[in-house]
């Protein structure tokens, strides 16, 4: 497992109104507070920003989790309401300790919301050149 930090981006502008997304900074607020509350569980290694035009307005808040090596997910539909704030510090919990990223198929990523959009698998390029594989 790489020792690159884990990162939480979340959806911080709207393409329709081309303006920020407050409920988006509010998540942020709201999240960072979550996680630093529960590193002995969690870990202290996730970065959370804000992003541009993730995509999701129509599932808003969306969210995105991404390390090296691992799948990316992406959520949509998030609240920063307590519930979804405790689904997503667990997820975070989950997602550090799988090691590709990838969770077993049919597992469910919070109690309250079935929010998941997509996943990305983590992208493998072997070089010819020597045999060794990059990500």
């Amino acid at each position: 497992m790489s020792n690159e930090p884990h990162k939480i981006f979340v959806c911080t502008a709207c393409r329709h109104y081309g303006q920020t997304c407050q409920p988006g900074y509010d998540l942020i607020c709201q999240l960072k507070r979550a996680l630093q509350m529960a590193v002995p569980v969690v870990g202290d290694d996730f970065e959370i920003s804000g992003t541009a035009n993730m995509e999701g307005c129509s599932r808003a808040c969306t969210v995105a989790f991404k390390a090296t090596d691992k799948a990316i997910y992406l959520f949509g539909d998030i609240d920063a309401g307590e519930t979804d704030i405790e689904d997503l510090v667990d997820y975070a919990r989950r997602y550090r300790q799988l090691e590709n990223g990838c969770e077993v198929s049919g597992v469910r990523h919070g109690t309250r919301w079935d929010a998941s959009q997509g996943r990305i698998p983590a992208a493998m390029i072997v070089s010819e050149a020597d045999g060794t594989a990059l990500s």
